[in-house]
């Protein structure tokens, strides 16, 4: 490559990174409403930029985020070995910070469908022969959440069902 396009193309690339705004830059100018909306919604993509910020908090320091969980709350984070942890957190995330923005009524339900969103990405990674065990404790996980706002409704006795799927 001669010179000239070498100089040309530093100069260019150098031109659109300073024309980019940063994560940063993007952080300190986006509402903190608009942010967890961002964060809260049913997709794959969605889950990953909150996981993602979630991994790097300090672009976001600013908004004040509530990043603590109790994951599932009394309810087991792996039931039955299926890892619910990181979905009950995203959840934990929405209902913690739209409560504290005041906006949590009006966001219960796409939070609620959110985590069974999560829930189900995450069951599908496991086998055909345990996945109908993970998709009923989601449901049930998620139905929890739904009607009762809280984990605590789930009873060992769901667990047991789920079990006796992979027993079949």
């Amino acid at each position: 490559m001669n010179r000239f396009v070498r100089r040309f193309l530093v100069v260019l690339i150098s031109a659109v990174a300073l024309l980019t705004p940063s994560a940063a830059a993007t952080a300190a100018t986006e509402s903190k409403a608009s942010v967890l909306s961002r964060w809260t919604q049913t997709t794959a993509a969605s889950t990953d930029s909150w996981n993602s910020a979630r991994l790097n908090r300090s672009p976001w320091a600013s908004y004040g985020f509530d990043w603590s969980t109790d994951y599932c709350s009394s309810s087991p984070d792996n039931p039955l070995g299926f890892d619910f942890q990181l979905s009950c957190w995203h959840h934990d995330f929405g209902y913690r910070n739209y409560k504290d923005i005041g906006a949590f009524a009006a966001n219960k339900a796409r939070l609620d469908n959110m985590f069974y969103a999560d829930l189900k990405r995450k069951c599908a990674t496991y086998s055909s022969v345990v996945r109908p065990a993970c998709l009923s404790l989601a449901w049930t996980y998620y139905q929890a959440v739904s009607v009762f706002g809280s984990l605590e409704a789930v009873n060992p006795s769901d667990i047991d069902r789920a079990r006796a799927l992979i027993d079949k």
